[in-house]
């Protein structure tokens, strides 16, 4: 499978207004929903539309494009909307002609010291696939989908196999939502708590005690996002978790710390973003600017391969549905109160006019 995001420019024609947004949908819902399930990213420009993905997924997600646009076609002198429920059968069915067409590779698999890893779907294969083969590796999607826990899995393993003498693991400290305000302690103990889904992956794959030991000697080095800028990382397995929370400039930063026998694990979820909204995700524009680069591999995940209790990829999906249902019905209120705006001018209009004629009529 390849590994390089590739670019596709999309016309659709006849270049109709109304069919156009009847396909985007109210707020572009429908180019959203086909981004989060397909694992694309999709701008247009009136019947211009840019496609950036993987190869397959980006074939995907044109085709499907192509095929909606047929189905706004005007009816009786009127264009049908396109409801998010035909958008997520039309996505679906994609889905599952890749799934029958797809075979989980069982030969993939990361040992531990307590036991062995196998991914479970096929995306999961091609990522392992793809840290082992590539320098630098991006893991992109919803929480749940093991993007952080065989990323770290790949660097117990190669830490034990001697590939690296050393892991290092970070993330940008970025509250989620939340002002913690003050925290007692060192900056160790600062920290932590930003860090601690890193901790608990490390403990499960290595016991509490070697944690600790790797730990004291520097082996295995857990630290924030910020402490990277100056360092030249050799002979290491670096990964960086949540990094749709890092800025344009702290990506760069740690793209470049990169050096000689180390590999980089980037992961993220671009639909989680806590970063003010003035500010451009880091991982957003990696995306865009590291597409053609050789080396690089982009890996992108949906909730279908959300590996959690069963009850997540279904809790995924309803937030995803629930959202499609807000942003039409505030597309719904906004569109009336247009109107009743306009109505509200025009009628004004007519006052003004008629007022303007009683005053010739009396001169």
């Amino acid at each position: 499978m390849s590994t390089k995001v590739t670019t596709m420019n999309l016309y659709l024609e006849p270049a109709e207004t109304r069919r156009i947004a009847s396909l985007c949908g109210p707020y572009d819902d429908n180019i959203k929903q086909l981004e989060r399930r397909l694992g694309v990213e999709i701008v247009h420009k009136n019947n211009h539309f840019t496609i950036v993905g993987l190869p397959r997924n980006a074939f995907n997600a044109n085709n499907l494009l192509k095929q909606l646009y047929i189905e706004t076609q005007t009816v009786k002198g009127s264009t049908p909307d396109l409801e998010p429920e035909r958008v997520h059968l039309a996505i679906q069915e994609v889905i599952n002609l890749e799934a029958e067409s797809s075979a989980e590779d069982d030969t993939l698999h990361i040992k531990t010291k307590r036991g062995i890893i196998k991914p479970r779907n096929p995306n999961q294969a091609n990522y392992v696939a793809n840290i082992a083969k590539h320098d630098i590796t991006f893991g992109i999607g919803p929480a749940g989908t093991g993007k952080t826990f065989l990323a770290v899995a790949a660097a117990v393993d190669a830490l034990e196999r001697q590939e690296v003498r050393r892991i290092l693991l970070t993330r940008p400290a970025v509250e989620a939502g939340e002002k913690l305000g003050f925290l007692p302690g060192d900056l160790s103990q600062k920290v932590d708590p930003y860090l601690r889904p890193l901790y608990d992956a490390l403990f499960e794959m290595l016991g509490f005690e070697k944690v600790e030991k790797l730990l004291e000697r520097n082996i295995i080095e857990i630290a924030p996002l910020a402490y990277m800028r100056g360092r030249t990382l050799n002979d290491a397995f670096v990964i960086l978790d949540e990094s749709q929370n890092t800025t344009v400039e702290q990506m760069k930063m740690f793209l470049t710390r990169i050096g000689f026998n180390s590999r980089a694990v980037i992961t993220g979820d671009i639909t989680q973003i806590d970063l003010p909204r003035s500010q451009k995700s880091g991982l957003r524009q990696a995306i865009e600017v590291l597409s053609e680069v050789n080396d690089i591999s982009f890996n992108f995940f949906m909730s279908q391969d959300v590996v959690r209790h069963p009850i997540v990829a279904r809790i995924v999906e309803a937030y995803e549905a629930f959202d499609s249902k807000e942003l039409a019905l505030k597309a719904e209120k906004e569109r009336q109160y247009k109107q009743r705006q306009n109505a509200f001018n025009e009628q004004m209009s007519n006052e003004d006019a008629n007022t303007v004629g009683v005053v010739k009529n009396d001169a």
